[in-house]
């Protein structure tokens, strides 16, 4: 059999693979829900073998809350038992403890006795909006309340018609942070994708309208405008700054982030699909971006995606996280469905699950390594542990279902069937 013939007998077929990530999904899950419920509210961080850090009273961060209601509406609308009650858990976090019944909005960090740090951040309600669309997805009593809630401080707060994006971050009183002289794509990537599952689930077109709006922000104008990298700040008049630096490498690395360019490809086949294909930009958009991260953003003698470049396309921050690795397989299962005549993608989704499997998951304690050296060697300079389930958990799930909307779309569509 020639390679050609190999690569046209696409894994995501296969019943053996198919069952592979099925299997992984449900490590994953096994491995959070019964670890990670903090009963005083929100979600526990866990250490790489699950115990729980930061003692009785942890800091909760609103996007891990969030997401953990997003991950578990999945594993509902799959048919897994107990995720109804994570579901209720992360809710009622998000409503009583970040949201803020004075000012409006949702605050960053909370603790048990009230906000720990109360800034309003675009990423933090990017994921609320998300958690409350999924929440719908599966009719949660209090999925319509909080989709009306964060989608009027949105639009009322966040979004900045002139530019179409949303601002940054402000202070609990919403007066601007460092003057407003910031933006940032992470959040409005983020944005993009709960904007797609709010359109999904209410058929309300203003959600798809900002979608791709931000889209063209970001991917066609900016990143289109440096071949395809995508740059992560902005000043307040959306011109790249590519002299940016901030402390918090997780959130906001200097240089660019080969893992974002790959959770765009994804991001802009699903819009494109959602869109009825009309922006013919955007399959052309994804190919470039996908081709790029594994042109430049792969390390070709030792594996995996190397966490930021320079703006010289050399690697800057050497280590290898979990997520890009997971945003890359997805991409690369996305460009096989809709653009599927080059074996390229599915080379690439094999190379890329062939080193997951191999370095990544954690056969010893369960979960995933989020961290490696360069050499790929579990390491802890930016992650303590295994705080998150998000990026692996879809991208398991991902290539299982129609590559044509949000999760929590498709797997109702096809009645769950693996």
């Amino acid at each position: 059999m020639t390679d050609q013939d190999q690569t046209s007998l696409r894994w995501a077929t296969l019943p053996y693979h198919r069952k592979w990530l099925a299997d992984q999904a449900n490590g994953l899950f096994d491995f959070f829900q019964y670890r990670a419920v903090n009963p005083q509210g929100g979600f526990f961080d866990l250490d790489d073998q699950g115990n729980a850090l930061g003692g009785a009273d942890p800091t909760r961060g609103i996007h891990a809350s969030a997401r953990m209601v997003h991950c578990f509406t999945i594993g509902y609308l799959l048919g897994r038992p107990g995720s109804g009650e994570v579901i209720d858990h992360g809710l009622r976090t998000l409503w009583d403890r970040h949201r803020d019944a004075d000012h409006g909005g949702y605050f960053w960090q909370v603790n048990n006795d009230g906000a720990v740090d109360p800034a309003k951040q675009g990423y933090g309600h990017a994921f609320v909006l998300l958690a409350a669309s999924s929440a719908k997805a599966v009719g949660h009593p209090l999925a319509d309340q909080m989709l009306a809630d964060i989608t009027d401080v949105l639009t009322t707060r966040f979004w900045e018609p002139q530019h179409g994006a949303i601002a940054e971050e402000f202070a609990r009183d919403w007066s601007p942070i460092d003057g407003g002289s910031y933006r940032g794509q992470n959040s409005n990537m983020h944005l993009t994708e709960a904007l797609m599952a709010a359109f999904e689930v209410t058929g309300e077109k203003h959600y798809l309208d900002k979608a791709e709006s931000i889209a063209e922000r970001v991917i066609h104008q900016a990143a289109g405008s440096v071949g395809f990298r995508v740059a992560e700040h902005f000043d307040a008049a959306w011109q790249i700054n590519k002299d940016y630096y901030h402390p918090d490498e997780m959130f906001r690395p200097a240089g660019t982030t080969p893992g974002h360019w790959l959770e765009w490809a994804r991001l802009l086949l699903q819009l494109w699909s959602l869109g009825g294909k009309t922006h013919s930009w955007m399959p052309d958009a994804a190919k470039s971006l996908f081709v790029q991260s594994m042109s430049l953003g792969w390390d070709k003698q030792k594996g995996g995606f190397f966490y930021t470049l320079d703006w010289q396309d050399q690697p800057a921050k050497t280590n290898k996280l979990w997520w890009p690795m997971c945003e890359g397989a997805a991409a690369a299962h996305f460009l096989n469905e809709h653009l599927p005549s080059d074996p390229f993608y599915e080379d690439s989704y094999r190379l890329i699950w062939g080193t997951i499997a191999n370095r990544f998951i954690d056969h010893r304690n369960g979960g995933w390594h989020e961290e490696l050296t360069e050499d790929l060697v579990p390491s802890h300079t930016l992650f303590p542990g295994k705080g998150d389930l998000y990026h692996a958990l879809q991208a398991c799930l991902i290539p299982l279902f129609p590559a044509t909307g949000s999760l929590t779309r498709v797997i109702p569509e096809v009645g769950g069937k693996l």
